[in-house]
């Protein structure tokens, strides 16, 4: 496994991350495949308070509480629970924050969070605010690291001007090259790392028929593919192949994949052991499908 710092933090991360949320097994059978992981060199995982509302992070906690302190464990917070049903409401307010830290810390089994993330965000929200929660549970020593999980250029924009963010994590594949347009440069300058989600654009590079994805329609998605396909084979599967594409973007420090079978576990892992993509395929696939950007939230 490879690893990489994390942006300015003191974090060093493999440069392939476990997406949690895609946990669908018995309990026996998700703390086997993170066991698995953490074997392979897997050493970050990522989860959110809202996945399984809670499940997931408890899932989690139990699986790598014997090796806590090798992992880099990334959770979310923002989105609250409705009062009276069914859903969540966006909060993602200071007091919010510091109270929702405490139920994860719980779930998680642990007392600190290396990587905690505002799970989404919008201009109009009280950006200062929600930063002075994140700094204040840092200098606590509840969290390590702070971060936000979003796609919209103006949110990311204002984080990076008023906020000390380790990371970003955002949706990043050949069918999505929507941040390259200024966010990833942007981020590179400020030296703040980026966690690709998102690789195999929900398998439509990989194996399921090609539909309409983005502001793609089904031809340009099915063409996309196939080349990616078409350079696939004897030494890389599809996912690797697509896996390998977003990792060599220079701006980004970790592709997070979910997995949820021992055989997606395998061939995440085998992303940092087959050859890497020569420059000559990285142009092809460039040059398969159109970069797309941004619409809105500019």
């Amino acid at each position: 496994m490879q690893y990489k710092q994390l942006g300015k933090s003191g974090l060093k991360v493999s440069t392939i991350g476990y997406g949690c949320m895609s946990l669908k097994g018995t309990p026996a059978e998700n703390e086997k495949l993170i066991h698995q992981a953490i074997e392979g060199g897997i050493n970050y995982f990522d989860t959110a308070d809202i996945y399984e509302n809670g499940v997931n992070e408890e899932t989690v906690g139990r699986a790598i509480a014997a090796k806590r302190h090798d992992i880099v464990l990334a959770t979310k917070v923002g989105n609250q629970p409705k009062a009276n049903g069914p859903g969540w409401d966006w909060n993602p307010t200071k007091n919010y924050i510091l109270s929702a830290v405490e139920a994860s810390l719980q779930r998680l089994q642990t007392d600190y969070i290396d990587l905690y993330q505002l799970h989404g965000g919008t201009i109009n929200d009280d950006i200062d605010d929600t930063i002075a929660a994140f700094e204040q549970l840092q200098q606590q020593g509840k969290i390590r690291a702070y971060g936000i999980s979003s796609i919209r250029p103006n949110v990311i924009r204002a984080y990076v001007q008023k906020s000390n963010i380790a990371s970003v994590m955002m949706q990043y594949s050949l069918l999505d090259r929507r941040p390259e347009e200024e966010c990833l440069a942007l981020l590179m300058q400020h030296n703040i790392g980026v966690l690709a989600r998102g690789s195999v654009a929900g398998g439509l590079l990989v194996d399921k028929p090609a539909k309409p994805y983005l502001n793609y329609n089904s031809t340009q998605v099915q063409k996309a593919a196939a080349v990616l396909q078409s350079l696939s084979g004897k030494h890389h599967s599809p996912a690797q192949t697509a896996v390998q594409y977003v990792l060599a973007h220079p701006a980004i420090t970790a592709a997070v994949v979910g997995i949820r079978t021992p055989t997606q576990l395998t061939d995440a892992l085998g992303v940092v052991t087959v050859p890497v993509l020569l420059q000559s395929e990285k142009q092809q696939l460039d040059e398969a499908i159109e970069a797309n950007q941004y619409e809105q939230h500019r």
